[in-house]
């Protein structure tokens, strides 16, 4: 029994021992076992030091007796068995990232001790102005690599080709300007993920060559890399994989002919695809059903025609249909037939059609069970929204937003969609019917029902919605204030728009919205008082149109923020502007106008290097323009009308400020001559110098402003249009458009929408001299020409005819002489016409334009005749007015009309005093009568006998 115990007890001890060797040294006094490897716990330190942690997501990692294990640091795993680190996850959440609580430095070699390392992410952190060390390329045991982190790279490191076992490489938006040959793809043939999204590729003519050489690949992702074509005879020369089962090409402007042969050669295995954004035209090929696999399909934003086809209905893989933003067509009721007539009914989860032409009511949706997004917006739809909506137990976003629906939503519409997350009923013309205590049955985050009924009280039930991001009720006929507990819930939103409404009372502090990219408007509502403290994290903050008062000196007490739209126009702001712009890099657009500001522009606001927008029209400012605004290189908009600005016109605005699109310096002090440097600003649309001081004579080189020597504008909007956020599962957008007033056709007239389709140069209300420069007459594109109240001299021009696109003339009240050239009676489209108070004289050429206007267009021309006007040239009195076609409205019709009832009047006036003073006299003068008697007797007697001998002589002469 001993002797065979005793090998047994031998085995034992022998395992002991081995155990023992095997066991992880003790750490400490406080005997903790750790596994983490001194050189590289060191070597995680000092990569830690090279990071900025203001979130302290690293914490954990320190050299303190109770966090001296690095693999049990925060990100950090290490093999159970050797106890090298593996895996270095530092990647931050998409909830992190928008938010900004990201790491941010540099990439320290010190990671080349880690010499295990197989798995490194540092995606989703702004490593900004860093570059992707080379180092990264010797970290030769790595299989997972993801640098999507907004790091610098200029190229791509040679050493990148070592990582032959590379399965996963993500390098997404880590700035690589441009790259050439792929060919450094083919050194790694064990890769089965691969995204280069973000990365010109417009060099890469081979990247079609390289990927097609990569077996294994299941993932491959090439979003916005401007990828040249494929050539499609080159497709047939590759053995082509067909193991790729995701595939993104969004945003490459990629046509049909380039895709189509090689991605129906892929179809059998592919299950996500995305095609977004790209330049696929006509109607969806039928090759698509040859995909069996396919589980999403993204073909957004592309100039696709027609239906949906019958083919989709059977196709019982897919579950997401996306085809938004491109042309789609014809009844909701036909394209939904198509998708009910095979298995599609039951597997359908996310249908998303917003932004096409499609029309129609919605018809019945309750057999496709399965729908939890549901994305409508953005087409023609009308009637009400049907109630087989609420049947839909699994819905999350339902988007409904800008169509032409009507009628009532009550709140038995939403009892059973306890799943929502995502509602947009905006823009449309409905009434939401929701009682004051009304509990909805889901947590909801995001709102938009812009534009529908819901006032006069704040909606309570929001009260309920603890977990909003995005809340939009602008334009609802809210005439209430805004609830205590709104503000409390307020704290984690990203996006709040309450605009539009008649919302009182003042605003609380906002600075404690915690998040980045915040958009905050509350503009034309009755919001008063001091504006509170800003959350300096903020990306827009509209606080335009109500009666906030006070000074804006609060602005100097924020040392470090990232706004981008600050808009405070049309308050009762008042005092001088703050001098601390400096702090305020990242503004694009500015606007103050419609205040009270005093005092001078400050020299700070030439730090405002990034600004594209500065309005602060209609205040109080005066002083000169400080010479630091030439540092605002990218201004489009410079609206400085209506102030008390004096000086000359600086000449370093036309060699500075280049890329002016609007300059409006509309009724100041500027003196003196127009500096000739304003020549320099070819994008000039809208030039408006009136009512000033201004004197000598307008500049030839004028016809320098190419924009308005072009008929069609390049700027059809300006302003920042569309700003987006994308988010987890959620889509943010809002609008900004400059705008600026014009006086046109006697008024002031707001543009925005069109602004950028505006061609005006006003120089009235000054004092220039001399005459208009035939120069001039290249702005072919202008719409307003306005000269009027100046000293110009001379004729004017018969080049004027040039100006075909003209709508607005004014030549008035200056001293313009000669006759009015007949050229100017071919502008077709001219709607207002000045030429008053001017010394032109002869005849107005005839035409049905310039006969249509009134006649005091050409008033106080002493010299000038011909109609319109009362005074007849020589050459008409005997001739007949020209004749003009019935249906023609011009003032030579309201002319004949004018002299037909003149004429019917002069009859009638001329037979009265006729009548009356021959048969008056007579009735009323005994003597009068009978000599008028006795005259028409013997004038009878007369006539009878002279007839009488007459006949006599003819039937004597006959006879």
């Amino acid at each position: 029994m001993s002797s065979k115990l005793f090998p047994i007890l031998e085995y034992v001890a022998l395992l002991s021992v081995i155990f023992f060797q095997l066991q992880p040294r003790i750490a400490n006094s406080n005997s903790t076992v750790m596994r983490c490897i001194d050189e590289e716990r060191e070597a995680l330190l000092t990569f830690k030091q090279s990071l900025v942690d203001e979130y302290g997501f690293l914490s954990s990692w320190g050299r303190d007796n109770d966090k001296r294990d690095c693999c049990k640091w925060r990100g950090v795993r290490c093999s159970n068995k050797t106890g090298h680190v593996k895996v270095l996850n530092l990647r931050r959440s998409d909830d992190e990232n928008s938010r900004g609580q990201v790491l941010k430095g540099t990439i320290s070699p010190a990671l080349l001790k880690l010499h295990d390392l197989r798995h490194l992410d540092l995606s989703n952190n702004h490593f900004r102005g860093s570059p992707v060390p080379e180092f990264i390329g010797s970290l030769s045991k790595l299989r997972y690599l993801n640098l999507s982190c907004g790091t610098s790279l200029l190229k791509v490191p040679r050493p990148f080709q070592y990582l032959s076992g590379l399965v996963y490489l993500h390098l997404e938006n880590s700035n690589l300007l441009s790259l050439g040959s792929l060919q450094w793809l083919s050194h790694l043939s064990s890769l089965r993920h691969l995204d280069l999204s973000y990365i010109n590729l417009t060099k890469s003519s081979d990247w079609f060559q390289a990927v097609a050489k990569l077996r294994s690949l299941k993932t491959l992702v090439l979003h916005s890399c401007a990828l040249p074509p494929i050539n499609p005879s080159s497709i047939w020369h590759f053995n082509l994989s067909t193991s790729i089962e995701t595939l993104d090409l969004t945003d490459n402007n990629l046509p049909s002919s380039s895709v189509y042969p090689w991605l129906f050669n892929l179809s059998r295995n592919i299950q996500y695809l995305n095609l977004g954004f790209n330049s696929l035209q006509g109607s969806i090929p039928g090759d698509f059903q040859l995909m069996v696999s396919l589980r999403t399909l993204h073909l957004s934003s592309n100039e696709l025609e027609g239906g949906i086809p019958k083919f989709f209905g059977n196709m019982c893989s897919l579950n997401q249909l996306y085809l938004p933003r491109n042309k789609l067509s014809g009844q909701f009721s036909e394209l939904i037939q198509n998708l009910s007539s095979g298995c599609t009914v039951n597997s359908l989860e996310g249908l998303c059609l917003y932004a096409n032409d499609i029309t129609g009511p919605i018809p019945d949706l309750g057999r496709f069970s399965s729908l939890k997004v549901l994305k409508l917006g953005e087409n023609h739809l009308n009637g009400t929204i049907n109630k087989s909506l609420s049947q839909l137990l699994k819905l999350e976003s339902l988007s409904l937003g800008r169509n032409s629906f009507t009628g009532v939503i009550s709140e038995t519409f939403f009892s059973n969609m306890s799943n929502l997350q995502m509602l947009y009923l905006n823009d449309n013309s409905l009434t939401l019917k929701l009682s004051h205590d009304w509990v909805p049955p889901f947590q909801l985050k995001s709102l938009s029902i812009a534009s529908c009924k819901i006032g006069p009280h704040f909606p309570k039930w929001l009260q309920t919605q603890n977990q909003l991001i995005s809340l939009d009720v602008s334009n609802n006929g809210i005439s209430d204030a805004v609830p205590d507990w709104f503000w409390d819930l307020s704290i984690e939103l990203v996006f709040l728009n309450l605009s539009n409404n008649q919302i009182r009372g003042k605003l609380p502090d906002l600075s404690f919205l915690r998040y980045d990219d915040i958009v905050i408007d509350v503009s034309s509502n009755h919001f008063w008082g001091p504006i509170p403290p800003l959350p300096s994290n903020s990306t827009f903050l509209n606080l335009s149109k109500n009666r906030f008062s006070g000074s804006i000196t609060f602005l100097c007490s924020i040392i470090k923020n990232t706004w981008n739209f600050f808009d405070l126009s049309s308050n009762l702001l008042s005092g001088g502007l703050p001098n601390c712009w400096l702090n305020f890099d990242s503004l694009s657009i500015l606007n103050l106008a419609n205040n009270s500001f005093s005092g001078k522009i400050p020299d700070s606001m030439g730090f405002l290097h990034n600004i594209q927008t500065l309005s602060l029209h209609n205040n109080r400012l005066t002083g000169e323009l400080p010479s630091s605004l030439k540092n605002c290189s990218k201004l489009r908009v410079l609206d400085l009308r209506e102030n008390a600005l004096y000086g000359e016109i600086p000449t370093w605005i036309g060699g500075s400020l280049q890329n002016l699109i609007v300059l409006s310096l509309k009724s100041n002090n500027f003196h003196g001559n127009i500096p000739f440097q304003l020549c320099h600003l070819a994008l000039i649309q809208v030039l408006d110098l009136s009512l000033n001081n201004i004197s000598g004579k307008v500049p030839k080189c004028f016809n320098n402003f190419s924009a308005m020597t072009q008929e069609k504008s390049s700027n059809p909007i300006i302003g920042m249009a569309d700003k987006i956020w994308i988010l987890p599962r959620y889509v943010y957008q809002y609008s900004y458009l400059d705008n600026v007033l014009l006086t046109w056709k006697g008024s002031e007239h707001e543009y925005k929408n069109t602004l950028g389709l505006v061609k005006c140069l006003d120089l009235s209300s000054n004092k220039l001299d001399g005459a208009i420069p035939e120069e001039i007459m290249d702005l072919v594109g202008l719409i307003a020409l306005n000269l009027s109240r100046n000293h110009l001299t001379g004729p004017i021009t018969p080049k004027i005819g040039e100006l075909t696109s003209l709508d607005f003339l004014d030549l008035s009240r200056n001293l313009f002489s000669g006759s009015i050239p007949s050229s100017l009676s071919q502008l077709s489209g001219l709607g207002v016409l000045d030429l008053s108070y001017n010394n032109l004289s002869g005849k107005i050429p005839l035409g049905t334009q310039l006969q249509s206007f009134n006649a005091s267009v050409y008033a106080e021309n002493l010299e000038l005749c011909g109609l319109p006007l009362a005074n007849m040239c020589p050459d008409e009195q005997s001739t007949p007015s020209p004749v003009t076609d019935d249906d023609s409205n011009t003032l030579e019709d309201e002319d004949d009309q004018f002299i037909t009832r003149g004429f019917y009047v002069s009859s009638i006036l001329g037979f009265f005093v006729g009548f009356w003073g021959v048969c008056g006299t007579l009735m009323l003068n005994r003597s009068w009568r009978y000599g008028y008697y006795n005259f028409l007797t013997g004038m009878k007697d007369w006539l009878s006998v002279t007839a009488a001998v007459n006949i006599a002589k003819l039937q004597k002469f006959r006879s």
